[in-house]
């Protein structure tokens, strides 16, 4: 079918060209008086046959440059195909404007028709070009923030009261903050080292979870929701970096887990997280993550066999006669033949270490 569509495009572009060209093919020969040469009916059959036969050879070349076209146009984003279209569209329309006087020289086919049509696909081209290589500066020129996110944009946060403000810088720079890492609480302290950058944003449906949890009936799951809530609080008044409140929902989505993974989504941005299935997930569906738990294993002052470490047990473990303790920065240390010294400060020789996505894991030998 494509083949038959492309033959039938080179005899209609054939029979024009013919129509064109071929009077003055004719008037070079000394034909131009010979009325059963010299007529349109002549011209058009003549053109509609070469090009009829020249489409046997060419028309794999066609195919394959629009087969090029076709799957560089289906990789690109809607977002990307509208402003390129319509910048390619502007660049007709001052194309035409342009070359409208040329196309007033009749008696000269290369100035009326050939420069006009260059002219034309060079506009079209850069068009399209410059529409999609400066997407982000169009967008913002016309404010197209909308069709960029899909859903409602996100505003920032002020600071000086509970309204929420129009903000247009970072757009496309969002971390996003799920419920675990408001509650774990370290987000505050790296946002303040400055490392981490764009704008962060909170969901309502994850401010939503954390009120639910502040007023559980179970006082521990009610510490967890209230700390959660006053990470919020200090984050919004952190200067360096802006803090942005998404209005938005999913009716249609019941986990908040799998919500998070939608905005990223939508609005190409990156998940921040401590909890480590939904770091699998997200990693799983090609989502940008940042694992907390990672960055600060990465930082960990490295343990190596042999090592003596002092430090406190605090409950039993797993195993017989084990006990388990922690280090500052919160890291597990194992100890064998240690549940006889609970809650006492005891050297540890360390014999192996694990390091694993949910945090790294100390094995060590009590020593007398």
């Amino acid at each position: 079918m494509r083949k038959r569509i492309i033959q039938i495009a080179f005899v209609i572009a054939g029979s024009a060209l013919a129509v064109t060209l071929l009077p003055l093919l004719w008037d070079l020969l000394g034909y131009s008086k010979q009325r059963w040469v010299n007529n349109p009916i002549t011209d058009v059959l003549l053109g509609a046959i070469i090009f009829f036969l020249l489409s046997f050879a060419l028309w794999r070349v066609v195919d394959h440059a629009i087969r090029r076209i076709e799957a560089f146009l289906n990789e690109q984003p809607p977002l990307v195909l509208l402003v390129g279209s319509l910048s390619m569209i502007i660049a007709l329309v001052l194309a035409v404007l342009i070359t409208l006087p040329l196309q007033q020289f009749h008696n000269n086919f290369f100035v009326s028709a050939v420069v006009p049509g260059l002219v034309m696909l060079l506009f079209a081209y850069f068009g399209f070009r410059i529409g999609t290589t400066r997407i982000d500066d169009l967008v913002r020129m016309v404010t197209l923030e909308g069709l960029r996110t899909r859903i409602n944009k996100p505003r920032r946060a002020n600071s000086n009261s509970d309204v929420l403000t129009d903000e247009e810088t970072n757009y496309h720079h969002y971390k996003i903050l799920d419920t675990n890492i408001l509650i774990d609480g370290r987000i505050v302290q790296l946002v303040k080292t400055g490392w981490v950058e764009g704008t962060l944003l909170v969901p309502n449906f994850v401010l939503y979870e954390l009120q639910y949890i502040a007023d559980e009936g179970d006082a521990l799951k009610r510490v967890r929701g209230r700390r959660g809530l006053d990470i919020l609080n200090e984050l919004r008044d952190i200067q360096s970096i802006p803090l942005e409140m998404w209005e938005g929902d999913y009716d249609d989505i019941k986990e908040v887990d799998e919500k998070l993974i939608q905005l990223a989504k939508d609005i190409n941005g990156i998940l921040v997280t401590n909890d480590y299935n939904l770091n699998k997930v997200t990693s799983f569906q090609n989502v940008e993550v940042l694992n907390l738990n990672e960055l600060a294993g990465a930082l960990r002052t490295s343990v190596v066999v042999g090592d003596h470490l002092h430090v406190q047990l605090v409950k039993k473990g797993t195993e017989r006669s084990q006990a388990v303790g922690y280090l500052d920065d919160g890291t597990m240390v194992v100890v064998e033949d240690g549940q006889e010294h609970l809650q006492a400060y005891v050297e540890v020789e360390v014999t192996s270490s694990l390091q694993t996505d949910a945090g790294r894991m100390i094995f060590g030998n009590y020593l007398q």
